[in-house]
């Protein structure tokens, strides 16, 4: 049995396990407590094809882990793991008939984002079927890694303390009801930009690997970037509707990628 084909059974099996649960418990948030777990198990599966000896496949697994449990992390902490649905999903639901949000639970939810993941991971693949030498590239991908995952880290935290002030009632810095300090002066979704960031390095990886960034693999980091935007656009529409200052915010701030801001126009 390849790496690839348990890699498609385990997804198969968290997929299985995501819908059945969201039918039992009306919880469409399934695979976002798989999100920052199922990668680097897909990782990982990879390099163990290569018996953990091949070192950018180690390396990739490695950086995927740090991913992960950064990401397992925060998620927890806003209460991800304790019955809490994603509150985008509670809006679609009040959109359509019951059946409707089940198709969208089905196909989109469960079966696309969890093949998102496996796609995302495939870079990996590539890599165990290019096996060569670790070279500079591999280290300035990493270097460049670490640093969006710091930056990820940090757009993170400011949210965190943000919405900590401001649900203890405390003065905070962003008066309008949402975090336009920090990283977000810059960008409306820098952590967003940092987490696309790093899944486009993974496949730099792959590329590296096969000497030529024509890869099929690129699909993952190309969807995983579609999946963001689509979600910037549904989240922004969201806020637009609750804070009366967040189109102000929209017009002078980058939506993704991080840039001074523009001068309000007179």
């Amino acid at each position: 049995m390849t790496p690839l084909l348990i890699v498609l059974l385990v997804s198969g099996v968290i997929a299985t396990g995501c819908w059945i649960l969201s039918l039992i418990t009306h919880d469409t948030s399934q695979v976002d407590r798989m999100w920052s777990i199922a990668p680097p198990i897909y990782l990982w599966i990879f390099a163990a094809g290569a018996g953990l000896s091949d070192a950018r496949l180690d390396l990739m697994a490695v950086l995927a882990t740090l991913w992960g449990v950064r990401l397992t992390f925060n998620f927890a902490r806003k209460g991800g793991y304790s019955g809490v649905e994603d509150y985008r999903w509670a809006v679609v639901r009040k959109s359509m008939n019951a059946w409707q949000f089940q198709l969208v639970n089905l196909f989109f939810i469960v079966i696309y984002q969890n093949a998102l993941l496996v796609l995302i991971a495939l870079p990996g693949w590539t890599a165990l079927q290019h096996r060569s030498p670790l070279g500079p590239l591999d280290i300035v991908l990493a270097v460049l890694f670490v640093g969006a995952l710091v930056g990820e880290t940090v757009a993170d935290q400011q949210q965190w303390e943000f919405h900590r002030r401001k649900h203890a009632g405390e003065p905070v810095a962003a008066s309008d009801g949402f975090v336009h300090e920090g990283l977000f002066r810059y960008s409306r979704h820098p952590n967003y930009f940092f987490e696309i960031s790093m899944w486009w390095l993974m496949f730099g990886f792959g590329a590296v690997a096969a000497a030529s960034l024509m890869q099929w693999s690129i699909g993952g980091a190309a969807l995983l970037t579609v999946l963001f935007v689509g979600s910037t656009i549904m989240t922004e529409r969201i806020s637009a509707s609750k804070y009366p200052g967040y189109s102000a915010y929209q017009a002078r701030t980058s939506p993704i990628v991080p840039w001074p801001p523009r001068r309000a126009s007179i």
